[in-house]
């Protein structure tokens, strides 16, 4: 998944095609959005300073992302899927879960499916894509990192609890590094380390996540496929070329992210109660401010007037190199309003 711009970008400029190619800003405060599979090679990874990039592979070639692109592609995945099942619960542009437990086609391998899906994503799009294939959204999302890129891996019912007991803890989805850490100190190394722990240590250790951990290492996961997501928030953020201090410089920058918020809010026909003001110094630490209130808004006016309120709300401990504002508590979760995103959800979970 973390290819699917880079390969777009390959895809049309047959120049790039078999170089190291980085989706993002090449600028020095320019972030990695997508490294093609020959830049992963040097290191090259999606959310990399462009800087870092650069050092680690000096060939490396930037691209601008072209977002109205991928979502074209992604709309073209999209329909292939829905040529087998109406159960598609989207991630992200590049990334979805299909229930296939009934589908159009009337075919009862789950594992053919995903690989009649690729062929036809391959065929429609140019594209390679991978998939993982089991009998829940966990274990299928840990299963489509295995054979990636162009490939897939099975997971049957009887292979998951041998498969969860060898896996790497790295592996496991929603263990990311700070939590892998605190596992290896904890002397968890793999899902049998895992499994071996008690519930009550790990929601000791992990809170609301041990129970998790405990149950998803067993095979556990009752998260259904969801075609239709409701947005629970939507925001923006900018980062600086230079690092700012001066407040009325910040205002500026909140004014025009303000209006882009009310743009976006305008698109989905949502409207929210909390306004959260997040703030990144220019050492790096992260620092977010949210006021609610009994009301719903949506003008870019009144989002700015409660932004400049939790801005002067404390003194800036640094200059600033990201500014973002979002809003939540949308009226999309209590049901006054309907207009939910219809995004790219056997389990299948595809990565292109």
């Amino acid at each position: 998944m973390d290819a699917f711009y880079a390969s777009v970008e390959q895809l049309d400029n047959p120049e790039l095609r078999g170089k190291a190619v980085a989706v993002g800003g090449s600028s020095q405060r320019g972030v990695v959005s997508a490294a093609s599979y020959e830049a992963r090679k040097f290191g090259v990874r999606s959310a990399m300073s462009s800087v870092i990039a650069k050092r680690n592979c000096p060939e490396l070639i930037f691209v601008k992302p072209r977002f109205e692109r991928y979502k074209e592609i992604s709309q073209q995945i999209r329909e292939v899927f829905f040529e087998y099942t109406d159960l598609v619960e989207p991630l992200s542009l590049d990334e979805a879960y299909l229930d296939v437990t009934e589908n159009k086609k009337g075919l009862p391998s789950a594992t053919l499916i995903a690989k009649q899906i690729r062929d036809r994503i391959r065929e429609k799009t140019g594209l390679n894509a991978s998939a993982g294939i089991s009998i829940n959204k966990f274990i299928a999302k840990v299963a489509s990192d295995i054979n990636k890129p162009n490939g897939q891996k099975t997971v049957p019912p009887e292979e998951v609890l041998e498969f969860l007991e060898n896996l790497d803890i790295r592996k496991f989805y929603g263990v990311g590094k700070v939590t892998a850490e605190k596992m290896y100190r904890l002397g968890i190394f793999t899902g049998n380390d895992l499994k071996n722990k008690t519930e009550e240590f790990l929601s000791e250790h992990f809170g609301k996540s041990g129970s998790h951990f405990y149950n998803v290492v067993r095979g556990i996961h009752r998260s259904e496929v969801k075609p239709h997501r409701i947005r629970k928030s939507l925001g923006a953020e900018r980062t600086f070329n230079e690092n700012i201090s001066s407040e009325i410089f910040m205002l500026e920058r909140l004014e025009n992210i303000a209006e882009e918020i009310e743009r976006r809010l305008n698109k989905s026909k949502v409207a929210g109660k909390t306004v959260t003001l997040k703030i990144k110094y220019s050492d790096f630490t992260l620092q977010t401010r949210s006021k609610t209130i009994n009301y719903y808004i949506a003008s870019k006016e009144l989002i700015l007037e409660i932004a400049k309120e939790l801005l002067y709300q404390e003194k800036m401990k640094d200059s600033v190199r990201l500014l973002g504002i979002s809003l939540s508590n949308l009226n999309t979760e209590k049901g006054e309003l309907k207009e939910t995103e219809k995004e790219i959800t056997v389990q299948l979970k595809f990565k292109f």
